[in-house]
């Protein structure tokens, strides 16, 4: 259970919580007909998704679940949403609830995508006159207001998952549950999804999603659950809940200390980025200042050590790099936690989205750590260019000269 004490009512509740598949191994009719009323116990494998988990949430909060593939994150977040029953103990919400888990799952492919609006929004809960009131919503925030009259059937994948979130997040919900549905997409509408998402945090709603992606739980969650096996394993604030998940990616008990940590005894723990006010953000402004603040821990004392980042796109082209060898800084001896500013008196970048990596290394002894897409920022430009550069261009127009 989380100690995150609130006055907030609780809006979801988990009691005892378990889960069963049976898996059945006689996948052709043939084995099933000969083994029916034999061994047929024998051909059926029972899989538990999730065991005993017992959880509340509070109104308002945003919970990430965490987890690898197959570890029940799934299977909780559709036992919250009412899509499967437990098999054992009891799921209580309240208020209405919009599920991004299967986009377009309530689609028909002859029906146009006018109708698969209606067709999917009363699926969803909405009336007939609130469907009406925000029809137009739904097809601008799409995009596809071009091809609201065409059988969906002939869509692009990508329009198909716009239409269908576009709906989804215009039900009013007061619980939000999101699986990996930020994973699809191109970027400009990935980053739509994340600003709507957050735009509800900012209102208030409850939001439940499952991410794989640490950044995007740090950015937006208050709270991280994570699982293993189907078990809830850790339970509480999501910096905890991120080197949680680390230690079951690797193998250890979570808490537990890495087997290699004598041989790397320096670690980059997190990156934040810090606009000129000295405040922690996620937008930053062509022409102002950006800080990449590296924490960083040793377990033994180091005489010598570096420190420096890189910055790449979403698509892994680096953009930016430096550290204090290049920047000719010595740094003082690091013993226990430290934190490192490194400032970019100017961003000049392209519109869009960033990823912020660090790098930790000992110089007095061999040691070095680093941390992949630790940060991530978008930047806020005018229009009047693009590409990974931002510049001014002015026009002139010189008489007489062709």
């Amino acid at each position: 259970m989380s100690n995150n004490s609130s006055a907030a009512p609780e809006i979801v509740r988990l009691d005892g919580v378990r889960k069963v598949f049976t898996v059945r191994k006689d996948n052709s009719l043939k084995d099933r007909i000969v083994h029916f009323g034999r061994l047929g116990h024998a051909y059926r494998q029972h899989f538990v998704a999730l065991d005993d988990a017992t959880l509340a949430i509070e109104a308002g909060t945003t919970v990430g679940l965490l987890g690898a593939n197959g570890s029940g994150k799934s299977t909780m977040l559709k036992l919250i949403g009412g899509i499967l029953a437990p098999t054992e103990g009891t799921v209580h919400t309240r208020g209405r609830m919009a599920a991004l888990l299967e986009l377009g799952a309530g689609f028909h492919p002859d029906l146009s995508g006018r109708e698969n609006v209606y067709l999917n929004a009363a699926i969803l809960g909405l009336t007939h006159d609130e469907i009406e009131a925000r029809f137009d919503d739904i097809v601008a925030f799409s995009g596809v207001e071009e091809f609201i009259d065409t059988a969906v059937k002939f869509y692009s994948s990508g329009m198909y998952v716009r239409l269908a979130f576009a709906v989804a997040v215009h039900t009013d919900p007061d619980i939000l549950l999101v699986d990996e549905v930020l994973a699809v997409g191109d970027e400009a509408f990935q980053r739509k999804c994340m600003d709507r998402i957050q735009q509800f945090r900012d209102e208030g709603r409850t939001i439940i999603l499952v991410s794989h992606s640490a950044q995007q739980v740090a950015e937006l969650c208050d709270r991280g659950i994570v699982l293993q096996a189907g078990k809830v394993v850790y339970d509480g604030e999501t910096n905890g809940a991120i080197s949680a998940l680390r230690d079951v990616l690797d193998g250890r008990r979570v808490g537990e200390a890495p087997p290699d940590a004598t041989r790397h005894p320096i670690q980059v723990k997190r990156i934040e980025v810090i606009d000129g006010s000295g405040t922690v953000t996620n937008d930053v402004r062509v022409g102002e200042p950006l800080t990449m603040r590296i924490h960083v821990d040793s377990l033994r004392p180091i005489e010598r050590w570096e420190v420096g980042f890189s910055i790449d796109t979403p698509l892994g082209h680096m953009v930016l790099a430096s550290n204090t060898d290049l920047l000719k800084v010595r740094l003082a001896p690091i013993v226990g936690p430290t934190v490192v500013d490194l400032t970019i008196d100017e961003v000049h970048f392209g519109a869009g989205q960033y990823y912020v990596n660090a790098n930790a290394a000992g110089v007095s002894e061999s040691s070095s750590h680093g941390l992949m897409q630790g940060a991530r920022f978008t930047v806020l430009s005018e229009p009047g260019t693009v590409g990974s550069v931002s510049a001014h261009v002015s026009v002139a127009a010189v008489a007489g000269e062709a």
